[in-house]
């Protein structure tokens, strides 16, 4: 028995290995319909929520489901938080936030800085490590909570993000769950940047290039000469280039060491339950710091952390045997272990 009842994760075919499990959302699509919500009196599939923040705004999308319509509220409020070079209109975003809604939770999904549909209301763009800007998000969604807890469910960059949140601010959340989240920044950029994964890597540069080219401040004349020296495929350039600067640091090097989580979580700071799973054979981020956080403390964390770790599952990915849930809906292994995590946190 694998955790939290599931079975143990196996790739189903013909998604086998790192590469395919990593690539299905993209291969393969899943155009998901949002539950309808009751907002107002009006069906709508979802309300605009515009968080204020230095230089413009966040834009979330807040759902409810269907069945807490009768109710006084849901049984609890999701924030979910996507990767790098995604927005709250990713494949993996959407079908996590459906599952959640069937199973009576309300999902706030959030654009970072310059992402998706927001990228026009506020200047600049995120980092790993933007939290002054999750801060007012975290309060805001706590008020949209309106009394139930409130969790957070970052996927791969995501999870950095709201891991440094909470870092920050451990009563920010009352639980977190971070997907295929990079720990140690310099070593999964190490990873990403091998060789291998250059096709990669020139896929998600040539979104970020868009997302900072369609920057409503525009590009300073520096960042135009650095970024038109970075090539194509390299990650540690364009975040030296962009990220780092925009964010304050003097080096790319400055920036990942204090954008990386683990050595925090490694001094076991008392923080609300947490959840981390981590697949060995990601071509994106390395398992090692998991692995070193696993064996560190021996699972022994205050406050219920876990981390999970599972032979194979690519980066994001999960797609397993049985990648339904209750009536038919599309769910990950990854979406149900998810899922279940939080059910467990709210008990009956």
């Amino acid at each position: 028995m694998g955790p939290l009842g599931l079975a143990p994760f196996r790739p189903r075919f013909p998604w086998l290995g790192g590469d395919l499990q990593t690539l299905r959302d993209s291969i393969r699509p899943q155009h998901l319909a949002l539950p309808k919500v009751q907002l107002q009196a009006q069906q709508q599939d979802q309300q605009q929520v515009l968080v204020p923040v230095q230089g413009g705004a966040l834009l979330g999308w807040l759902a409810r489901p269907s069945q807490a319509q009768d109710q006084d509220q849901p049984r609890a409020l999701v924030l979910l938080v996507h990767g790098l070079g995604g927005s709250s209109d990713s494949v993996g975003v959407r079908r996590l936030a459906a599952l959640l809604l069937q199973r009576g939770l309300a999902v706030l999904r959030l654009n970072l800085r310059g992402a998706g549909a927001g990228r026009a209301l506020a200047a600049g763009s995120y980092a790993a490590c933007c939290t002054s800007d999750l801060l007012p998000v975290l309060d805001r969604a706590r008020e949209l909570a309106g009394g139930v807890p409130l969790f957070g469910v970052g996927l791969s960059l995501g999870g950095t993000v709201l891991l440094n949140a909470l870092l920050a601010n451990p009563g920010g959340l009352d639980g977190l769950v971070a997907l295929s989240a990079p720990l140690d920044l310099a070593a999964s950029c190490d990873h990403m940047q091998r060789h291998r994964n250059r096709l990669y890597l020139q896929v998600v540069l040539r979104r970020l290039r868009q997302q900072v080219a369609a920057d409503p401040a525009g590009l300073s004349p520096a960042e135009r000469h650095a970024l038109a020296a970075v090539p194509a495929w390299s990650l540690a350039g364009f975040d030296g280039a962009i990220t780092a600067p925009r964010w304050g640091f003097g080096s790319v090097e400055q920036y990942y060491a204090a954008a990386s989580p683990l050595p925090q979580l490694l001094a076991l700071p008392v923080l609300p339950p947490w959840l981390l799973l981590q697949a060995a054979d990601d071509p994106w981020v390395p398992a090692a710091p998991a692995q070193a956080l696993a064996a560190a403390w021996r699972g022994a964390f205050p406050g219920g952390g876990t981390v999970v770790l599972t032979p194979q599952g690519g980066h994001n990915g999960f797609h397993g045997a049985g990648d339904r849930a209750l009536g038919g809906l599309p769910a990950s292994w990854s979406d149900q272990l998810t899922a279940a995590w939080l059910e467990q946190q709210l008990g009956p």
